[in-house]
């Protein structure tokens, strides 16, 4: 079950790589995009992320943060943050029940790993509405961030 365009985001409380509890809700009267990623530490979620940081003026620009989350710990995404230099918050969804409330989970992953967030990009406007919502099959697979900021741009 994916969210669609319209539906109003299921909110969150997460904690940080920095051990602080972020919840979505904090970001009412700005754009947020939530990207959704597998791993840290391998190849796509770290060029994805990257990818991110090295056109953080853009979406500063359209008026909106960034949310990295995925099941990592928040001491492995915290050593992750750090060594790429990301300038936005990741936030550990260890137990799972966020992916799946956003429909960005795979029950089974390679290696046999079970639980593991999809890759996936929403826009949530001001209101808390999602505007962009797009989840990816294929982990391989990048979201399109041309379109992430059209729809920002819209906003």
């Amino acid at each position: 079950m994916s969210l669609k365009v319209g539906e109003q985001a299921p909110d969150f409380k997460l904690f940080s790589s920095d051990k602080k509890e972020v919840n979505l809700s904090d970001y009412r009267g700005k754009n947020v995009v939530v990207l959704f990623f597998p791993l840290a530490f391998t190849g796509v979620c770290t060029a994805e992320l990257c990818q991110m940081r090295d056109d953080i003026a853009s979406y500063s620009k359209l008026n909106s943060d960034i949310l990295g989350i995925s099941v990592d710990s928040l001491f492995t995404l915290d050593k992750f943050k750090k060594e790429q230099n990301l300038p936005f918050p990741l936030l550990s969804d260890f137990n799972k029940e966020v992916s799946q409330s956003y429909g960005a989970f795979y029950d089974s992953f390679v290696f046999g790993m079970h639980g593991v967030s999809k890759r996936s990009a929403f826009v949530i406007d001001k209101d808390g509405v999602i505007q962009y919502a797009e989840v990816l099959e294929s982990a391989g697979d990048l979201p399109n961030f041309e379109a992430v900021k059209t729809t920002l741009e819209a906003l």
